[in-house]
């Protein structure tokens, strides 16, 4: 039997989503995805990034008028160096301790995603 669905992008809403796309760019190594037939769109429009290797999925930058007021029901989990992305503008909302073994950062937009070791 096959399965109704299958996984195709992630989507984040984001009230300033060109911005953030551009972090979550530097922040992953990802680059914008340019549209089909490339042409320009409307600054407006959502935003796609990739993973240049192909390997990540595609993800969306939604532009939305309401400011993030709750927690995620749904988070990302990236591996990485939380140093460097406090630095960038990220935001620590929980480090690592005896009960996690991650830390639990939120983007400029307050979107919570877990930073694991390389290790880990």
């Amino acid at each position: 039997m096959s399965a109704p669905a299958r996984f195709k992008d992630l989507c984040l809403d984001a009230r300033d989503h060109q911005s953030l796309a551009d972090w979550w760019c530097a922040a992953l190594g990802y680059v914008r995805s340019s549209p089909s037939g490339g042409t320009e769109r409307d600054p407006a429009w959502p935003v796609p990034i990739k993973d240049p290797s192909g390997t990540g999925p595609l993800i969306w930058f939604n532009p939305v008028t309401e400011a993030k007021t709750v927690k995620n029901r749904m988070h990302l989990d990236v591996v990485g160096d939380t140093a460097a992305l406090l630095a960038a503008g990220a935001t620590l909302l929980r480090a690592r301790d005896g009960e996690v073994d991650w830390d639990v950062l939120a983007d400029p937009e307050g979107n919570e995603f877990c930073v694991f070791s390389p290790r880990d």
